[in-house]
């Protein structure tokens, strides 16, 4: 059984060649391609390509096993050639560039180059079951079939809205499986649909055929692993169209990085499933494929690696190929630029099984038995040799004794310099140096996402406060919208950590939590564990609420009394006013009326009209006034009836 080609962008793309599991190949951080021969333990080939760094590998797939004749002319694979063994030779690589590269392992050099198919870069290559055919799947949406003779494309067709991240072929070369999140299976012949699946809510990285029944028997299975997704599915192909949905799945401890699995050829036999996840464990499943299930499966047992150290830290593994006895696994760990390479008996009756190596001493022995083209220098004890970037360019080198050591060292001095770095750029000066809103707003969230990311994988308390002091919503929301997935949860224990403390801080970390639970719901929501990583903020905020629908019931009695206190006094100010009358009209009578004219004249007299109709307009105003508010209207009407009454008296008299 090949072994997976189609591999994220997201991971390094590691794959055991098919059939003998000889070699293994890797592409490392560094863009070279490195094949290691798994008997030997020693790098077999290294290649180079041209532009490693700017057209970086993404994904790698092996060809199907056939006989090398001697000398460079290439031979399809013949049945009557059956004696004569067949080995992994050809090689085929997808890159960031759109590029198919074809390597081939029998003459340790570059086959050649499948260019001008995708104008994006080249997520996925499969191969079909006869070597002469390849396929490959692309950021621009398209698939490709190339023709490896005439190193030329065959067909192109457009195959989903979104970009292309896996493909798989059947085993008898007729099906063609994509997807991007929607699953589709295409007819070879026709280049036409023949079936949709539902698919996943991410990106599909795998899709593999489990069973090697023919379509139209309901025997035929495959299944399919994404990004960020703990499960993976298994989908039944079934006469009656009747597909949509998965009828089995595997539960993981994260997202699934390799695959291997030995296919069941009937009913009777079951199938046989290795998967390394992102974690570094591996999850052994057997299961017959007969219909649905409805209760996700459980791996019948997980394999952990961890070093022999007093406080153990567990080495990640690559990639696992089982073999044909249903106990041995060939397994690599460690690191993809010196992976270790070792068969394992595994014993599947333990659920759990904890392997303990010392990687260290494994490491330095490959060390100097591979091919390195580095030389160190030889030093003395007293010479000193000046490193640019050192206060006074001193920096004695030790002997070459300690090389890996030192080179550890190294780099746990960057990152840490990097950490300084970052914490010392002032954030203010670069936006204001920068200029223009649009440029500040981008440079200030990157810098803050990277600042965050640092600080959290350092726990440094000084980066942490520089990030968390800004209340600029924007800002908040940008940085945690770029933030990677791993520093969510660290991010969300953070914030936990701050809100237990002082009110003023919590006010600042309330914004930075719901920035997250906007962006991030989804990721947390397919965390298992989310109910007692989240517990503790549940809980804690629980409690500062539980006043608040009593303290909204008092302010809104309070507020209403407040109110009316308001209004009572604003309405006797208003009735104080009106007790005077602003005009009295006077007739020439006796002493008695103008006793009472006097009564009712202003301080001041003044015969000016100008005046008088000032008051006028007074008056009416005050009339409007009156109207608006009920209470003084009642007091002016008993003030006008006593007016009237001081009237209808002089009339009289």
């Amino acid at each position: 059984m090949a072994a997976d080609g189609g591999s994220s962008s997201l991971q390094l793309p590691c794959v055991f060649s098919p059939k003998s599991r000889q070699y293994l190949a890797l592409c490392a951080q560094d863009g070279r391609l490195r094949i290691w021969n798994t008997d030997s333990k020693t790098l077999h080939q290294e290649y180079v390509p041209s532009a490693h760094l700017s057209a970086t590998c993404i994904c790698i797939s092996w060809g199907p096993c056939r006989t090398v004749k001697e000398g460079p002319q290439r031979k399809k694979r013949k049945s009557e050639a059956g004696q004569v063994e067949e080995k992994a030779d050809l090689l085929a690589m997808g890159t960031a560039a759109g590029s198919v590269l074809i390597y081939s392992t029998a003459k340790g050099a570059l086959h050649c180059t499948l260019d001008g198919g995708h104008s994006g870069g080249v997520n996925c290559v499969q191969w079909h079951p006869e070597d002469t055919l390849l396929y490959s799947g692309s950021d621009d949406t398209n698939i490709v079939e190339w023709d490896l003779q005439t190193g030329k494309a065959r067909s192109k067709w457009k195959a989903d809205r979104a970009a292309v991240t896996s493909l798989c072929v059947s085993p008898d070369g007729k099906l063609l499986l994509s997807a991007g999140q929607i699953i589709k299976m295409w007819d070879l012949d026709t280049k036409e649909v023949y079936r949709k699946f539902t698919g996943h809510s991410t990106a599909v990285t795998t899709l593999r055929f489990a069973t090697t029944r023919p379509p139209d028997s309901n025997g035929l299975y495959f299944l399919s692993g994404a990004a960020h997704d703990r499960l993976l599915s298994v989908w039944q192909v079934r006469e009656d169209g009747k597909d949509k949905n998965s009828v089995v799945s595997f539960t993981l401890t994260d997202e699934p990085q390799h695959i291997d699995l030995v296919t069941s050829n009937s009913k009777e036999e079951a199938l046989r499933l290795a998967v390394v996840c992102k974690d570094g464990q591996l999850h052994l499943f057997e299961h017959f494929l007969n219909g649905p299930c409805k209760k996700p499966l459980s791996p019948s047992c997980t394999v952990q690696m961890s070093d022999t150290k007093d406080s153990p830290v567990p080495i990640p593994l690559l990639a696992a190929a089982l073999g044909v006895d249903t106990r041995t696994v060939m397994l690599a760990y460690g690191n993809h630029l010196q992976p270790v390479m070792e068969k394992v008996e595994i014993n599947t009756a333990e659920r759990h099984i904890c392997l303990t190596r010392d990687v260290q001493t494994s490491l330095s022995l490959s060390m100097e038995t591979a091919v390195s083209k580095v030389k160190t220098p030889i030093v003395n004890t007293k010479s000193r040799v000046l490193v640019p970037g050192l206060p006074g360019h001193q920096a004695p080198v030790k002997g070459a004794s300690q090389g890996s050591e030192k080179r550890k060292k190294d780099t746990d001095t960057k990152e840490m310099s990097i950490a300084e770095r970052l914490g010392e750029i002032d954030l203010s000066s670069v936006s204001i140096e920068k200029g223009g809103p649009k440029g500040t707003a981008s440079l200030q969230t990157d810098n803050f996402a990277v600042l965050l990311v640092q600080g959290l994988e350092s726990s440094d308390a000084s980066i942490l406060n520089k990030v968390f002091q800004t209340r600029k919503e924007m800002v908040i929301k940008k940085t945690v919208a770029r933030l990677p997935l791993p520093a969510v949860l660290p991010l969300v224990e953070e914030i936990t950590k701050r809100l237990q403390g002082h009110p003023f801080t919590a006010v600042l970390m309330v914004r930075w939590l719901k920035a997250v639970l906007m962006h991030h719901t989804s990721y947390l929501a397919s965390l298992p564990d989310l109910v007692t990583q989240l517990g503790v903020l549940y809980h804690m905020i629980e409690s500062r609420v539980k006043m608040f629908h009593k303290l909204t019931k008092l302010h809104g009695k309070l507020y209403l009394l407040m109110t009316q206190v308001a209004t009572s006094d604003s309405s006797n100010t208003v009735t104080d006013v009106d007790h005077t009358a602003k005009l009295v009209y006077e007739e020439e009578s006796s002493e008695e009326d103008e006793a009472s004219g006097d009564e009712g004249l202003p301080d001041d007299d003044s015969d000016n009209w100008e005046e008088e109709e000032a008051m006028e307009e007074e008056k009416e105003e005050k009339a409007d006034e009156e109207e608006d508010d009920p209470e003084s209207r009642t007091d002016s009407k008993a003030n006008g009836e006593e007016d009237m009454e001081h009237g209808n008296e002089s009339e009289e008299e």
